[in-house]
């Protein structure tokens, strides 16, 4: 063993431990990684940085862009709106139908972006119809995974382990072309975990979703006196209706009711106490119904300002956190009072407090709004205007905890087209006109001329971290090539193997990649172990696509814990689950799926 190859193993070692164990962020590791292979020279400069050009980094930052113009075009969720009809059926068939369509749209767009809407709308069904969420959520986090197992543009992994064959001079992935082997996984996991769900816990008991309470604010909506929503019911009205919002009290007049019921008739004036994400309450402030933290300060100047409306709003376009620090003439100051000693025009919107937000919400049960307080360390939602951004980025009293650029709702014109560009990407790569980074490039390029996405928005919302992640972990395969590493683990294993039956060889290189891969980012898995599949298949002189197969279904399969996959994580995050509903319910699923793959996968030798 050369000193080369002892530097790219003891690299290799210690971005397990450090992903293993979340050290620092997954892509300051692989950007750690990438530096010292090229420190220490087994990497050349070009070879050092080739990961951001590799073609499996460039298609999956296009996905993703395909993805963030799905969902801001409203296409996932117009694609989901069916689902709440599904509330009439028994929880054993609601549990595999939406198994079944998580996974049938996860093999086409972005398993993270469907998972998190299907999140949010399993959620609304829980609150209103009080369908049990913990014997979903887990579920359709399975079931993504496993739908985006079943095509080449399913997941990010598929891309990269197709770039890391063509590189060994192997021909690729046809689109379709082991969907057939994917399809009989999504089905097994469907009736497996169909069967165990009665060890998942119902999750109805959280008053309180943890992935969305950490950004709600306080405040008060008005209803106002024109409004077309006087004397309908409160169940009809987007308070009620929208998943983020969270109704705390009615005032009407002089009489306050705790958690009004949905059967309440709206009368104008109509003052609700409301917690809420900052896009519901932004898309409050802009409906013709409703008064965001109205207050008689604003009744008395809305004469003054009458004249200059229309300038005013146009531009106040920005909404931005604001977290109070020491020496805020805000500190202490109520809620309703605190406009007057805003700076720079802003106008606040909400708050939320900097403790946790249960405990406040009950001390708001029992206290009148007026009587809350801006505290040191609390979060102001503010309006501003955009020209003046930087004056409160720079303030010594305040800082911006995060700015939020909301845009309306799209055009029913625009999902469509968004639509219509997602069948000609699938349509260019399933049909093998277009390899899928060209079909790729062609859906962005086609959401751009239509105006379906900004670059702006797109440049704030891709997941950079993968990209990052992938463009650093790309060159191992290259550092492992150039110091001899490959030959030299292929030959212990090779040495391993003699005289082993081949499905012998599949079941262990399919074990090893999903224990590894449910501890450490599942690309990053596939990036080692892919070179070290492909180099001994060929030693043994067997076919290599059985071997591929094999690490592509391992890596993505990471059931057993909640941090293998990103789905997962996103789950276990939300109070409901506990590490041992992964690792048995997860558990019996991984250890079916590997041995009905050990068995399909040698049948291909």
């Amino acid at each position: 063993m050369t000193l080369e190859i002892i530097i790219v193993f003891s690299i290799l070692l210690l971005s397990v431990v450090l992903f293993a164990f979340e050290v620092f962020p997954i892509d300051k590791i692989a950007f750690f990684i990438m530096v010292s292979l090229l420190v220490f020279g087994l990497l050349k400069p070009e070879e050092a940085i080739s990961g951001f050009s590799s073609p499996a980094t460039i298609s999956i930052l296009c996905l993703m862009i395909l993805a963030i113009g799905l969902e801001d075009n409203g296409v996932i969720s117009w694609l989901s709106s069916g689902l709440q009809k599904l509330k009439i059926l028994p929880l054993l068939l609601i549990i595999p139908l939406f198994m079944f369509i998580t996974g049938t749209v996860s093999s086409f767009i972005s398993t993270t972006a469907v998972v998190i809407v299907f999140i949010k709308i399993i959620t609304d069904l829980a609150r209103k119809y009080k369908i049990p969420k913990g014997k979903l959520l887990l579920p359709i986090s399975f079931a993504g995974i496993l739908g985006g197992s079943c095509t080449l543009m399913g997941t990010s992994t598929n891309l990269i382990i197709n770039s890391v064959v063509k590189k060994h001079g192997i021909e690729g992935f046809t689109f379709f072309e082991f969907s057939k082997y994917g399809l009989l996984f999504l089905v097994i996991g469907i009736v497996v975990v169909t069967l165990l769900s009665f060890l998942l816990p119902s999750g109805n008991n959280e008053e309180y979703d943890v992935l969305d309470i950490n950004n709600r604010y306080l405040t008060t909506v008005q209803i106002k006196e024109d409004s077309e929503l006087i004397d309908k019911i409160l169940e009809e009205t987007y308070l009620f209706k929208k998943d983020k919002i969270k109704i705390l009290k009615l005032i009407r007049g002089y009489k306050s009711t705790k958690l009004p019921g949905k059967y309440i008739k709206i009368k104008a004036n109509d003052v609700f106490v409301i917690s809420g994400d900052a896009k519901s309450i932004f898309n409050l402030k802009n409906s013709d119904n409703y008064l965001v933290n109205y207050t008689l300060e604003d009744e008395q100047k809305e004469e003054t300002e009458e004249e200059n409306t229309e300038e005013n709003e146009l531009n106040y376009t920005k909404i931005i956190d604001l977290v109070v620090l020491p020496g805020s003439p805000l500190i202490n100051k109520r809620f309703s009072d605190i406009k007057s000693y805003m700076i720079n025009g802003a106008k606040p919107l909400g708050f939320r407090n900097r403790t946790k937000l249960p405990n406040f919400y009950e001390r708001i049960m029992q206290k009148n709004m007026d009587d809350l307080t801006i505290n040191l360390g609390d979060h102001v939602l503010v309006e501003i205007p955009e020209k003046r951004y930087f004056e409160f980025s720079s303030s010594e009293y305040m800082t911006v905890n995060r700015d939020y650029d909301f845009t309306l709702k799209s055009s029913k014109t625009k999902r469509n087209i968004t639509f219509i560009i997602l069948l000609v990407v699938i349509g260019l790569a399933s049909t093998s006109i277009l390899p899928i980074l060209s079909s790729a490039l062609v859906g962005c390029a086609l959401l751009l001329v239509f105006n379906c996405i900004r670059l702006g928005d797109i440049y704030k919302k891709v997941n950079w971290e993968i990209i990052f992640l992938l463009a650093g972990m790309i060159p191992i395969g290259i550092a492992m090539a150039n110091s001899g590493a490959d030959k030299y683990l292929t030959k212990h294993l090779l040495d391993l193997c003699l005289d082993q039956k081949p499905y012998f060889i599949i079941g262990i290189l399919f074990l090893t990649t999903m224990i590894i891969s449910g501890f450490i980012s599942n690309n990053a898995t596939a990036i080692i172990i892919t070179p070290i599949a492909i180099a001994l298949a060929q030693g043994m002189d067997l076919p290599v696509k059985p071997f591929i197969l094999a690490v592509l279904f391992a890596a993505n399969f990471s059931f057993f814990t909640p941090m293998g996959y990103q789905t997962n994580t996103i789950i276990y995050g939300l109070n409901v689950y506990k590490f041992k509903h992964f690792f048995i319910v997860g558990g019996i699923l991984s250890i079916i799926l590997w041995i009905v793959a050990t068995f399909v996968l040698s049948s291909m030798l």
